[in-house]
């Protein structure tokens, strides 16, 4: 079973950078798309960023495009969330996720068959 740990996250001021990470120690991210999700205080956990397995193509939520990269590293069995000029509307709880490989919405919660705990990112401005 995947199990996905995320680190990196703290408290920043705006216009400040993240580097948020997701690593499961039993196992690699071979086959698996990788996610990013956010989830704000009395909002629905949102789509941020998220790597294909087969093509590596990435997607982005436009209100991150441009200022977040994801990336993954499958030696290492590790995926990135690269977070630059952060805003104080980026503030939430950051989760990973995993699914297995397949065609499909990447974006969608539902669509994940395993999550991280979340990682708190706070922005100050």
């Amino acid at each position: 079973q995947v199990r996905l740990v995320e680190s990196g996250g703290g408290l920043v001021q705006a216009g400040d950078s993240l580097r948020l990470s997701c690593a499961d120690s039993g196992r690699t991210f071979v086959g698996h798309d990788m996610g990013w999700f956010r989830q704000a205080p009395g909002k629905e956990r949102e789509f941020v960023a998220a790597i294909s397995w087969s093509s590596g193509n990435t997607e982005y939520a436009d209100s991150v495009k441009g200022r977040f990269t994801i990336s993954r590293d499958n030696g290492k069995n590790s995926v990135h969330l690269q977070m630059n000029s952060l805003k104080v509307e980026d503030t939430a709880v950051y989760y990973c996720a995993a699914r297995l490989a397949r065609l499909g919405n990447i974006r969608t919660v539902g669509g994940y068959d395993y999550w991280g705990q979340g990682t708190q990112v706070t922005v100050s401005s």
